[in-house]
């Protein structure tokens, strides 16, 4: 029963998944960092944009917002034990990187009842859908944050923990993300990537929205950043913690 209930939800992952990615951010140049990436014809989920061996996935449009917000999300991500591990303190400073509809920063905030939550995404309809949510509850220590494809938009130094939930793979410009990361976190920060296990093929994600381990440290090491530990005890995740290198 419990692997034909695996193998529907797997079923289920394909058959909404690709009709909610849009690919963003292919027009003009990578500027600076052009050198970094390379081009080539890949998976039909990817974006055909290369960075270190990896191939960039489509990014989940805001069409996949309900998802975010699924009943049974608890029980597939444990999102409280998530938080636990994040050893959150009440005057912490958080952004929630690719934020979508508000699913952590709202939990991270009661939390933090002193401190401040960034939530940070670059969709217009994940923004209104996080400002509503602001407007109708409680929660006061919440800044929205409109960010772009290679910058997070937020001051330098600012944040003591910075949050990424099966975003980063969507980067299109991964280098540019992570630049801008590091300079807003301070100088004893902690970033906490979450991706669903690469190398876990029970896990029932599309290959190209999983990371393994090794693939997450090598480009972290890439942008000056060393992995602090994997706790390793959430049911489909990584949840890795690296620090400034």
């Amino acid at each position: 029963m419990i692997h034909l209930r695996k193998m529907l939800r797997f079923l289920f992952l394909l058959v909404i998944t690709l009709p909610l990615y849009q690919c963003m951010g292919q027009s003009g140049k990578d500027d600076k960092t052009n050198v970094k990436y390379t081009y080539k014809t890949g998976d039909p989920d990817g974006i055909g944009k290369w960075y270190m061996g990896r191939e960039i996935a489509h990014v989940m449009g805001f069409q996949g917002m309900s998802w975010l917000e699924r009943s049974n999300r608890e029980e597939e991500e444990n999102t409280t034990k998530l938080l636990r591990d994040m050893a959150i303190r009440s005057g912490d400073s958080i952004a929630d990187i690719g934020a979508g509809s508000g699913y952590h920063v709202f939990k991270m905030a009661t939390l933090a009842d002193k401190g401040l939550i960034y939530a940070v995404d670059i969709q217009d309809e994940m923004l209104a859908a996080l400002r509503d949510k602001k407007e109708a509850g409680a929660s006061k220590n919440i800044s929205i944050v409109k960010g772009s494809e290679k910058n997070i938009n937020l001051p330098e130094n600012s944040v003591d923990k910075v949050l990424m939930v099966d975003v980063y793979h969507e980067f299109n410009y991964p280098v540019a993300m992570i630049a801008s990361v590091k300079k807003a976190l301070r100088p004893d920060g902690k970033l906490y990537l979450i991706e669903y296990r690469g190398e876990d093929e029970s896990v029932p994600i599309k290959q190209l929205h999983k990371m393994t381990e090794a693939q997450a440290v090598k480009e972290m090491k890439a942008a000056g950043m060393k992995l602090e530990r994997n706790i390793d005890n959430l049911p489909w995740q990584h949840c890795m913690v690296f620090v400034k290198d």
